[in-house]
């Protein structure tokens, strides 16, 4: 019988998948539980703590998970939540605004640890989620009008996301977990 050893990048791979599952899971409940339908028209939206989570994730792990917690947390809460035809836009949206977050917070070796990034990071990737959901809902109303009513309630969320995560990023980064 041979013996088999658990290697340590077998360890840190398992460690990784399992990171991974729950920065999805985290960002799907954060929408899922934590939400408000704005009141601003048909189309304006939900402000929800699945963004704050989206954007503390990017800052904590990088640009990996937080495109993969973003894409694939938001757009399974679209697919079981009533919002199924915003899935792929969500999908793509915030895989990318987190893969920008995570990109911008840990460039040049900062490991998401600069403040001042992190929320430069945030604000950047505001824009080009804007712009997907824009186009998107573009394309599933028909005309290029009707989306730019969702456009504040989208500023809202992301401001509201921002606010909550800087602090929460913050305290994570202090823990001994990533001394």
């Amino acid at each position: 019988m041979q013996k088999t050893t658990t290697t340590s990048y077998s360890n840190g791979r398992t460690f990784d998948l399992i990171l991974t599952a729950m920065s999805i899971a985290l960002v799907f409940v954060a929408t899922l539980l934590l939400n408000i339908k704005l009141p601003i028209t048909a189309n304006g939206g939900l402000v929800h703590l699945g963004t704050a989570m989206l954007f503390v994730i990017s800052i904590v792990f990088g640009p990996k998970k937080g495109m993969i917690a973003g894409a694939i947390g938001m757009g399974l809460f679209d697919l079981v939540s009533g919002w199924t035809l915003w899935a792929p836009i969500s999908f793509l949206a915030r895989g990318l605004q987190g893969y920008l977050v995570g990109k911008i917070a840990w460039s040049n070796g900062r490991n998401g640890n600069s403040v001042g990034f992190n929320i430069l990071a945030a604000l950047v990737s505001v824009p080009f989620m804007l712009a997907i959901y824009y186009v998107g809902e573009a394309i599933i109303f028909g005309n290029f009008v009707v989306p730019a009513a969702s456009i504040p309630g989208n500023l809202v969320q992301n401001a509201v996301g921002l606010l909550v995560a800087i602090p929460v990023a913050i305290a994570l980064k202090k823990t001994p977990f990533f001394k």
